[in-house]
């Protein structure tokens, strides 16, 4: 039929009919998942991450950046989730910042007191319970990726100057949706329900131990809903993905502190169940991960590709899961999967 045929009216309320198809696709696809629009493969990526995710009994956000390429994908890209230990990585960057600047010494011996034990992941409060030891910089930086120490965790963050201090030098690199501003022994103690935490230097292992078995069921479980509405130590995926890409092209650090906290991360030794669970034997993987056991999983880290295709971030968080750990872990590794899949044969 020749365009001059059609009346005019007609043409206007196909028009019209076209654009109101296209508004109500646009609204249909979930606020939550974000990717590029022009990437059909990346997409169908989402769909079967969003699928994997129900797995997990909680809800789940997840961050993937393909680092040559720039191609990325975000489910609830910019919701809160408590970063549990995974809130290390920022502090570790704060650190090696002021090892750059001179202002830190790897080799500075700190003292270890009593009250430096602190509760959860670790060995220094089993190991040092005497007073008496002194370990370097470097030796507490890496307890505290490696294996997570939450003791050496907190004598490096009132090393690098608190969380106002953590939180200033991101946003000093234009990192946004990382907040970190309690050390591990009262961000535990939050989670559980402990109210009446004496001062810092008067914290035993015995009194927390003491007051932890002290919290009924209801008040624990008071004290969980009200942790999950506290905008302290959370990340969002954007934000943790956007630190991982900052910290791979050495945009945080100098390139011997850059190389050095990368190493560390390639050599951490808990979550093998997580990004790792499902990858082939091998594969380099220099993560993050951390637990609360409230419902929260997660692990952020850069995954090494084979045959030179390249690098991928892969943050995944998991909160308020109903589900036993192994399931919120293998939850995290069939995604860190899906997305090691695609990016290698995409």
């Amino acid at each position: 039929m020749a365009l001059a045929t059609i009346p005019l009216c007609h043409m206007l309320n196909r028009c019209a009919h076209a654009l109101a198809r296209a508004v109500l696709a646009w609204a249909l696809v979930p606020a939550a998942v974000q990717a590029q629009r022009n990437d059909d493969g990346l997409m169908r990526l989402q769909r079967e991450i969003v699928r994997l995710s129900a797995i997990s009994g909680g809800k789940v956000g997840v961050g993937v950046i393909h680092l040559e390429s720039g191609r990325e994908l975000f489910i609830n890209a910019d919701e809160p989730y408590p970063m549990a230990s995974t809130y290390k990585v920022p502090i570790a960057v704060r650190l090696l910042t002021l090892v750059d600047s001179g202002k830190v010494r790897l080799d500075s011996m700190i003292a270890i007191k009593p009250s430096d034990l602190h509760p959860g992941s670790g060995t220094l409060t089993s190991l040092f319970d005497d007073p008496g030891v002194s370990l370097s910089v470097r030796n507490l930086l890496e307890l505290m990726l490696l294996i997570s120490d939450n003791s050496a965790t907190d004598i490096n963050l009132r090393t690098a100057g608190g969380g106002t201090a953590v939180n200033a030098r991101l946003a000093a690199l234009g990192i946004s949706g990382i907040s970190v501003n309690r050390p591990t022994v009262e961000l535990i103690a939050d989670a559980i329900g402990i109210r009446d935490l004496p001062p810092e230097d008067q914290r035993t292992l015995a009194t927390f131990q003491r007051l932890a078995s002290g919290i009924s069921e209801s008040a624990q479980r008071d004290a969980a809903k009200a942790f999950y509405n506290d905008r302290r130590d959370t990340a969002t995926p954007r934000g943790m993905a956007t630190l991982l890409r900052a910290i791979w092209e050495r945009k945080t650090l100098g390139a011997e502190s850059s190389a050095l906290l990368l190493d560390i991360m390639r050599r951490c030794e808990t979550g093998e169940a997580r990004i790792k669970g499902l990858l082939p034997p091998g594969t380099t993987v220099m993560h993050k991960t951390g637990s609360l056991g409230i419902g929260v999983a997660n692990d952020v880290g850069i995954v090494e590709l084979p045959d030179n295709v390249g690098h991928i971030v892969v943050a995944v968080f998991v909160k308020e899961s109903s589900k036993d750990a192994a399931t919120q872990e293998r939850t995290i590794a069939q995604i860190a999967r899906a997305a090691y899949d695609y990016f290698l044969f995409k």
